[in-house]
């Protein structure tokens, strides 16, 4: 699915003045989402570096549908709609339970950006062009969900213009 956006001269002048001054203040803090990101990339550096979890034979086999929404603002929020599988993020870094638990890990244009706790997220501005949107359900020790050699996951577009 492809989202069009175009922001108003004023909103975009705000925008970047928020994203300039975040960009500042996470170089002085630490706590930017490249920080997010070279944390995931150190402990994760990729998702082949994921052990993969086959779904056994006879077991319920989980779905998830990302649905991308444009935010009123700027931005889109992400929602999950999951089918037999349960968020759980009290149990993250604990040995796989259940198939059916664990987490999402969030992918733009191909990199891990973060991990997903809730059925919602919220994505801000991304440069103009288009982007690949990706979740996959993983579980509770980030092992890589996957049915007949598949990741179990959903992509979408996002098509920014300039």
């Amino acid at each position: 699915m492809n989202w069009q956006f175009n922001f108003i001269k004023n909103q975009s002048t705000k925008v970047g003045f928020f994203l300039l001054l975040g960009t500042v203040f996470s170089g002085f803090t630490g706590l930017g989402l490249s920080s997010v990101q070279a944390h995931e990339q150190q402990h994760h550096p990729s998702s082949a570096d994921h052990k993969m979890v086959t779904i056994p034979p006879g077991q319920p086999i989980p779905k998830v549908d990302l649905i991308v929404h444009p935010d009123a603002r700027q931005g889109w929020n992400l929602e999950l709609k999951l089918t037999d599988f349960k968020l759980t993020p009290e149990n993250v870094n604990q040995a796989m339970g259940s198939h059916q638990e664990g987490h999402v890990h969030l992918y733009i244009n191909g990199k891990k950006v973060t991990r997903i706790y809730g059925n919602w997220y919220y994505l801000p501005e991304l440069p103009p062009g288009r982007h690949e949107i990706r979740v996959g359900l993983t579980g509770n020790s980030h092992e890589m969900l996957m049915v007949q050699d598949q990741e179990i996951g959903d992509t979408e577009m996002i098509e920014v213009p300039k």
